[in-house]
């Protein structure tokens, strides 16, 4: 997952303009089919970095699902997408 994040993400020029930096937090629901639903910023940095955030797990592959007692479940997930200019 982190490599596909760090593969995908890209930069908003606007962002490295003002110089915005700092960890935007997504959270998401993996349902029981590995699909991804119920994107949302728990904490955000700015308006542009949160939105490539929430891009970039929209488009993740699909999980695979959660398993509990042998019958598989949703899992929510927390996942800090880190924003640093180089």
């Amino acid at each position: 997952m982190t490599a596909f994040i760090a593969k995908n993400v890209v930069y908003p020029e606007l962002s490295k303009e003002m110089e915005e930096q700092g960890i935007v937090y997504v959270e998401f629901v993996v349902n029981t089919n590995g699909s991804i639903q119920d994107v949302k910023i728990i904490k955000g940095v700015s308006e542009l970095l949160d939105k490539e955030a929430m891009r970039v797990v929209k488009m993740m592959p699909a999980w695979t699902p959660g398993e509990q007692a042998g019958k598989k479940v949703r899992v929510r997930y927390q996942v800090p997408i880190n924003f640093k200019i180089q």
